[in-house]
């Protein structure tokens, strides 16, 4: 009993440390993600010791609308309207996973992503998921559309060692993200899925193919119309 009384106590401790950190970075910048962590981690494991891990943060103000808009067109096109889950995208990926007898893949919102990346650790469990369930509300409810964005955008990973759009603007393209064209934000959106095998600055045909259709689905949108009408810019 006493240790089920000390587990309790150290699972209350654990909650409100984190609900401190997600009221914290509901205003503050984010200095680094577990993801970041893990991946530094990793390389010092192989005594890759050149391998450095951090993002630069920016604000909402410091990044291109349109690359607000790609990655949502690319993404989650209902992140506006979901409260962290969209139910109509899981349902089509577990009618496709039944039909081609395949794992279930995809569906995962950009509210998802965020807490993944900032919180938790990449790869696939369901201790891992469950834990995401769980923490994907509580973001939605305590943060903004806008601010769900602006971190995820600020730690996510678009190349190795390339984490946040602020760094991969100056990496691939030589300018802030601010800066950033409808092409070029395209481009860095449609590596999202794998940055390890989709190459911002080497594209195969089929990243090229990927960064046409998501300029489409920024046009059809409604361009960066789409974030005013949101309360996303």
């Amino acid at each position: 009993m006493a240790l089920v009384k000390k587990l309790k106590k150290i699972l209350i401790i654990l909650i409100a440390f984190w609900l401190l950190m997600v009221i914290f970075f509901s205003f503050l910048p984010v200095p680094f993600s577990t993801v970041m962590i893990q991946r530094q981690v990793s390389a010092w494991s192989e005594f890759d010791f050149s391998y450095v891990s951090h993002s630069i943060w920016v604000s909402e103000k410091e990044i291109a609308p349109n690359m607000f808009l790609a990655v949502i067109a690319s993404e989650d096109q209902n992140f506006p309207k979901h409260w962290g889950f969209d139910l109509d995208a899981i349902e089509k990926v577990f009618k496709k996973s039944q039909d081609s007898n395949k794992s279930m893949r995809g569906a995962s919102t950009i509210s998802q992503q965020t807490v993944k990346n900032l919180f938790l650790w990449d790869g696939r469990s369901w201790l891992r998921k469950g834990l995401e369930a769980g923490m994907t509300p509580v973001i939605e409810l305590i943060w903004s559309k806008k601010r769900i964005l602006t971190v995820y955008l600020n730690i996510v990973e678009f190349g190795d060692g390339i984490f946040g759009v602020e760094q991969a603007a100056q990496h691939y393209f030589k300018k802030s993200a601010k800066q950033l064209t409808a092409n070029e934000a395209a481009l860095l959106a449609a590596v999202l899925p794998n940055p390890h095998i989709y190459l911002v600055n080497k594209p195969s045909s089929y990243l090229l193919k990927r960064q046409q259709w998501i300029l489409n689905q920024m046009r059809l949108m409604g361009g960066t119309t789409f974030l005013k009408t949101n309360n996303l810019q």
